[in-house]
């Protein structure tokens, strides 16, 4: 997709930047975690965030501080928003051996937010009751 700036302009044309970029991230992403490009995709998380931030401007300070101390950690590979925007929660993908320091960082750095860890699953799945 193109978009020109003789069509458009200035919040406009950075919304629709955002927006065909988080296209081919999410697209590049399906394929990095079928690979297994963990590192990638964290560079993808993290571009994501900044997009978010600067193109589609639904962050937040203290949000931004929360996404940047994680990105801070050694072990973090890639940390941004999610949900609806304006605030909110951050996703952190971090290598385990560094998930009780993140957490410490966060909760020191950070005092206003809360941090937990969990573990991707395989997914939706269906099954038939019985």
């Amino acid at each position: 997709a193109v978009v020109s700036t003789q069509s458009t302009g200035g919040k406009a044309l950075e919304r629709a930047r955002h927006v065909v970029g988080e296209i081919g991230r999410t697209n590049e992403a399906v394929e990095l975690l079928k690979s297994g490009g963990m590192e990638e995709f964290g560079r993808l998380m993290d571009a994501s965030h900044n997009s978010l931030d600067q193109d589609y401007e639904v962050s937040c300070k203290e949000l931004n501080e929360v996404v940047g101390t994680a990105r801070g950690v050694e072990g973090v590979l890639g940390s941004r928003m999610t949900g609806g925007g304006f605030g909110g929660c951050a996703i952190t993908l971090v290598k385990k051996g560094a998930v009780e320091e993140l957490v410490r960082v966060l909760g020191e750095k950070c005092p206003y937010s809360k941090s937990f860890s969990t573990t991707a699953g395989a997914g939706a799945t269906s099954w038939d009751e019985e």
